[in-house]
C-alpha cells in the first residue's frame, strides 16, 4: 500500500511515518513538496506519486495566532482540506484528516462521543470544524480523527514544543511551576495515535472518530505525574485558569470517548497515565 503523509516531519507526522513505514511504501511530504492551499499542487503530487491513502497532519494550530489571522487559519484548516478531499474523491484515494477536541465547548462535563454536537469557542476550533465538514462531505473515503493534548518525541515546531517539553523546560528554568487544575482533558502520545491510525486505515469504516487515551486528567495532575516519574525537584503548585490572562476562549473540559473506535474493535490506546509514564521512560 502506498501512503502519502503531509507534514511527515512534524510531531504527529514523524510517528505516523515511523509506524506506517514498517509494512507500507510511505512518502513523506513537507511544505516544500506540496502546497495544500493550491489544488493544482495537490493534483500534481497525486499524479506523480499515485498514493492509495493520503494522511493530512498539516494545520494552523497556534490558537492565539488564529485569532489574529482568521483568514490564514481558515485557508489551511478549511480550504486546504477541501482541496485534499476533492482530489481524493476524484482519484478514489482514502483520506485521513486530523481534527481536535476543541470543537466542543466543554459544557457537557462528561466525555464527548462522536454523536455530540460541536460548539467551537474560538477561531482555531471553528476552522478545524469546517475542515471536518469538508473532509467528510466531499470525499466518500474519509476518516476524520479528533485528537486531544498530543505530545511526542518530536516536539511541535510551531508551538515551540509540547506540554511535556514545556514542563521540563520550566522545571529547569523557574524557581517554581504553577499549572491549572481546572482544565480537564485526555492528553495522548502521537505514538498511540499512529498505531490506531494504522489499524483504522486497514478497514473501510470511513467516518468520524475520537482517538485519545482512556480516562481524564487536569493539566496539574498530568504535570504531577511527570514530576513524580522523573523525580523533579522544582516545586509544583496547582493554579486556576482564572489566575492566567485568558487570551482565547477555550473549553475547560474536552474529554473524548472513543466510541466509534470501540465499535470497530480497534481501540488499542491505553490509559493516559500508563501512556505518559511509558513515554517518559522510553522517549526522552
Amino acid at each position: 500500500m502506498k501512503i502519502a503523509i503531509i507534514g511527515a516531519t512534524g510531531q504527529l507526522g514523524s510517528d505516523l511515518f515511523g509506524e506506517l513505514s514498517k509494512k507500507n511504501d510511505v512518502v513523506g511530504l513537507t511544505h516544500a513538496d506540496i502546497e495544500i492551499t493550491d489544488i493544482d499542487s495537490v493534483n500534481n503530487i497525486v499524479k506523480a506519486i499515485k498514493p492509495d491513502i493520503i494522511i493530512n497532519t498539516a494545520a494552523y494550530h497556534v490558537v492565539p495566532e488564529a485569532e489574529k489571522f482568521p483568514e490564514k487559519a481558515f485557508l489551511i484548516n478549511g480550504s486546504a482540506v477541501l482541496n485534499l478531499a476533492k482530489v481524493c474523491q476524484d482519484n478514489k484515494i482514502k483520506f485521513v484528516h486530523y481534527s481536535t477536541d476543541y470543537v466542543f465547548d466543554g459544557k457537557k462535563q462528561a466525555p464527548y462521543t462522536e454523536k455530540d454536537a460541536p460548539n467551537p469557542l474560538n477561531v482555531y476550533a471553528n476552522t478545524k470544524l469546517s475542515g471536518e465538514h469538508f473532509a467528510l462531505n466531499y470525499c466518500d473515503y474519509t476518516y476524520v480523527i479528533r485528537v486531544s493534548g498530543i505530545y511526542g518525541s518530536v516536539p511541535c515546531r510551531a508551538k515551540g514544543g509540547n506540554f511535556v517539553t514545556t514542563m521540563l523546560k520550566l522545571a529547569k528554568e523557574k524557581p517554581e511551576v504553577r499549572v491549572v487544575n481546572d482544565e480537564v482533558l485526555t492528553p495522548t502520545p502521537t505514538y498511540w495515535i499512529a498505531k490506531n491510525t494504522d489499524e483504522l486505515i486497514k478497514t473501510d469504516a470511513f467516518g468520524l472518530y475520537h482517538m485519545s487515551c482512556e480516562g481524564q486528567v487536569s493539566w496539574y495532575e498530568f504535570a504531577k505525574t511527570i514530576w513524580e516519574t522523573l523525580k523533579l525537584k522544582t516545586p509544583l503548585y496547582p493554579a486556576s485558569v482564572k489566575d492566567f490572562p485568558l487570551v482565547v476562549k477555550r473549553p475547560f473540559y474536552s474529554v473524548m470517548e472513543n466510541q466509534n473506535l470501540k465499535r470497530a474493535g480497534i481501540d488499542i490506546i491505553p490509559d493516559w497515565k500508563e501512556a505518559l509514564i511509558k513515554f517518559l521512560n522510553t522517549s526522552l
